[in-house]
């Protein structure tokens, strides 16, 4: 059922989410409390995606209540799949076996939402030998073009056809298996080569893979439902392409992008946040430098605990990369933190060129915050040369004050919010609802920990 609405029973929220546009956020006050996560936004989405692969019934566990999952229950159930809820809070179950095409207006619908249809091309191919994908969305934070998705599905024996609501394929006889390699690891062309060769003949070999915690929890999903992947430490990832594979049963790995976001809010507000969920081993580069910064954390079993030492912050330099760096998704809330900090940090943006509009805002707020083309980490990278701004200096610690603020994308607006409940005084945040797109439940979290607010529909 699309739009199926799931309760976070960590927390006792009871009542749906529901839609926001502006919130006046009065700021700071310390946040403090225990807050629980769900899956992944960028694993849930893919394994429902990889749902469609599958002869029988899948279960998912651990669904977030983000709108995300809303736009691909959307697209799934216009493709056939029966969606429903499972007898645990957030467990979903799909069943594909009824696939069929669905009416390119329908599709159409969904056009700008997110930027998952793609990868819907591949399972689609094996289904039904035609696949139409709408135009594409998502946060405008720098290029990602689907190019390279085109190009492996071609390389796969797809047959590509541009139209002007969207991109056709079709695949006359079953899609081979061919050697692939990235120029950069990309997640997004990861996922489609695995969603694609696991049911293509042949062998498949990607050199130059994204390696990342949720693609190798994919890659868990797809070997439980039959496939025959193996991963070697250079990056190069080898599938064997089966004729059938069956439904699965799995709960999705935590969401390591929330969890530190709620860590650089606990730092920034010199608060003290329980994030319910959280493991170590996947946060390990994160945990290195929230402690350089001089936050503090304590890893239990269940979660981890990450609160402000009580003592001054310290300047670092950090240079975002793909796993197993720091991630781009991490440097956006920690920013925030960084403006309390003594001395010079630079953050060094090597994964999207255009990240750094969030940080206007910031200096609205008080900020120092200088931006800069030149590569200002430890090496070049690949936008030194092409003119974008993505070194930032920031210098501190400065205090921020409340202001009017447009939230811009996902991560960057979350940053936003970070800000104003750690600033003096009241900022007014618009174009909320760009965060329910990966964060469940941010509005009754925000109550728990304390934070002052109101909302507006």
């Amino acid at each position: 059922m699309s739009g199926m609405i799931y309760q976070q029973e960590a927390t006792g929220l009871s009542s749906p989410r529901r839609h926001v546009d502006r919130m006046r956020i009065n700021g700071g006050k310390a946040l403090s409390g225990r807050i629980e996560l769900k899956g992944a936004k960028n694993l849930v989405t893919k394994a429902m995606v990889a749902s469609l692969l599958g002869d029988g019934v899948s279960v998912l566990r651990d669904v977030p209540d983000i709108s995300d999952v809303e736009v691909v229950s959307g697209l799934l159930e216009l493709h056939g799949v029966s969606i429903t809820a499972g007898t645990e809070p957030g467990e979903m179950i799909l069943d594909p076996s009824r696939v069929e095409l669905a009416h390119m207006a329908e599709i159409n619908a969904y056009a700008g939402d997110s930027r998952i249809p793609i990868l819907f091309c591949g399972p689609l191919l094996h289904r039904l030998g035609e696949a139409f994908i709408p135009d594409l969305g998502g946060c405008r934070i720098g290029s990602r073009p689907i190019d390279f998705h085109l190009d492996a599905l071609r390389n796969f024996g797809a047959r590509v056809e541009k139209l002007p609501e969207g991109i056709r394929m079709t695949a006359p006889e079953r899609l081979h298996g061919a050697k692939i390699e990235l120029k950069y690891p990309s997640v997004g062309t990861t996922e489609q080569v695995l969603l694609t060769a696991v049911r293509a003949e042949g062998t498949t070999e990607l050199k130059g893979a994204a390696i990342e915690p949720e693609i190798m929890d994919l890659i868990a999903i797809l070997q439980k439902m039959g496939a025959i992947i193996s991963v070697d430490t250079d990056r190069v990832i080898r599938i064997e392409g089966v004729d059938r594979l069956s439904g699965y049963s799995h709960r999705a790995l935590f969401d390591r992008n929330e969890a530190a976001s709620w860590a650089a809010a606990a730092l920034a507000t010199e608060g003290d946040i329980f994030v319910g969920g959280a493991l170590q081993k996947d946060m390990t580069t994160f945990l290195n430098v929230y402690r350089k910064v001089g936050g503090a954390f304590d890893i239990a079993d269940d979660g981890i605990r990450f609160y402000h030492p009580g003592h001054a912050l310290k300047s670092v330099v950090i240079e975002t990369d793909v796993h197993p760096g720091f991630m781009t998704d991490w440097q956006q809330p920690l920013v925030v933190a960084l403006t309390r900090a003594e001395g010079i940090s630079i953050v060094h943006e090597t994964v999207y060129e255009n990240r750094f509009g969030f940080t206007d805002a910031l200096v609205k707020m008080g900020a120092q915050i200088q931006l800069y083309r030149e590569c200002l980490g430890g090496h070049p990278c690949r936008f030194g040369q092409r003119n974008f701004q993505h070194s930032a200096v920031i210098s501190g610690p400065t205090e921020l004050h409340g202001a009017d603020v447009v939230v811009p994308d996902l991560r960057g607006g979350f940053s936003h919010f970070v800000a104003a409940l750690a600033a003096e005084g009241t900022s007014n945040i618009s174009n909320v609802g760009i965060i329910s797109r990966g964060y469940e439940h941010f509005i009754g979290k925000l109550d728990q920990l304390g934070a002052d607010f109101d909302v507006t529909a």
